[in-house]
C-alpha cells in the first residue's frame, strides 16, 4: 500500500503531540531564536511554509505581522483555521504555491525541508512570492542528525553513517509515522546559492530550559540550526528545470 509521506494518516498524533506550545525543539530550542529574528523588522506579512496546526502562524500574528499558512495535509489545515478564525490557511505543495510573485516580506520554513520531496522547487517558489529585500527563515534539522544517532546509551557516542547519500526514511514516534529527507548540509546551500539569496545569519540555538537529560544530550549533539537569508534586490530568478521525460 502507498502511504504517501505519511503526513495524511499521522495528522491526529501530530496535532496531539504538539498540543498549543509544540514539542522540546520548537518550546526550547527554536522558538525563541525565530521570534528574535523576527521582532522590529517591520515585516507585515508573512507565509508559513508548511504550517501543519497552525502554531507558528499564530506566533506571528501575536507580533502583529499577518501570517498566511499553506499545507499540504487537509487535516492540518482544517485544525489551523479552528484554531485560526482570522488567519488565512491554504491547502497547497510548496513546490507549487498558488500565491503572487513577491507578495511577502517574510518567508518561513519551520523543520519543513527535511519533509520536501523537491527542495529545488520548492525553495525557488519560496524565493519567487518573497519580495526583493525580503528575508527567508528556515529552521531545519542538522544534517548530521539526519545521517545518524545515538549509539544506544548516549555514553557510547552519537553515530553518522553514509552522510553524503540523499535519501527519505521512515522515522516514527508517539503514534507519527512519517518520511523525512536526510541531505548533506551542501545540498541545501548549493539550491538557497543559487537562487541568489544572502546568507546574513546562522546560528545552532542551545535549549533554553526544559528537561536537564535533553538538555543535556542536546548540547552534546545539537539537532537544529536557525539559518536567515534576504533574496538579493537585483537578482534574475531561474525557474527549476523541468523534470526529465
Amino acid at each position: 500500500m502507498d502511504r504517501g509521506n505519511g503526513w495524511d494518516d499521522s495528522a491526529e498524533a501530530w496535532i496531539a503531540d504538539m498540543g498549543e506550545d509544540g514539542d522540546f525543539s520548537r518550546r526550547h530550542v527554536l522558538d525563541a531564536p525565530m521570534l528574535a529574528r523576527i521582532r522590529g523588522r517591520g515585516f507585515r506579512n508573512a507565509l508559513d511554509v508548511g504550517c501543519g496546526e497552525g502554531r507558528f502562524c499564530r506566533m506571528l500574528a501575536a507580533e502583529g505581522i499577518a501570517a498566511t499558512g499553506i499545507d499540504p495535509t487537509q487535516k492540518l489545515i482544517e485544525t489551523a483555521r479552528s484554531r485560526d478564525d482570522s488567519g488565512r490557511y491554504v491547502q497547497a505543495r510548496a513546490e507549487a504555491l498558488p500565491l503572487p510573485d513577491a507578495g511577502f516580506d517574510l518567508v518561513v520554513s519551520y523543520l519543513t525541508l527535511i519533509d520536501i520531496d523537491d527542495i529545488q522547487a520548492a525553495i525557488a517558489e519560496m524565493v519567487r512570492v518573497l519580495r526583493p529585500g525580503g528575508s527567508l527563515l528556515i529552521a531545519n534539522l542538522n544534517s548530521f542528525s539526519t545521517a545518524g544517532g545515538w549509539n544506544g546509551d548516549p555514553g557510547s557516542g552519537y553515530l553518522i553513517d553514509n552522510y553524503l547519500d540523499e535519501r527519505a526514511e521512515w522515522v516514527s514516534w508517539r503514534g507519527i509515522l512519517i518520511r523525512n529527507w536526510h541531505r548533506p548540509f551542501h545540498a541545501y546551500m548549493q539550491v538557497l546559492l543559487s537562487q541568489g539569496l544572502r546568507l546574513v545569519h546562522f546560528d545552532e540555538p542551545a535549549p533554553q530550559g526544559g528537561e536537564a537529560g535533553r538538555v543535556a544530550r542536546y548540547r552534546r549533539a545539537p539537532y537544529l540550526h536557525v539559518m536567515e537569508w534576504i533574496r538579493d534586490q537585483g537578482f534574475r530568478r531561474t525557474p527549476p528545470a523541468p523534470p526529465a521525460r
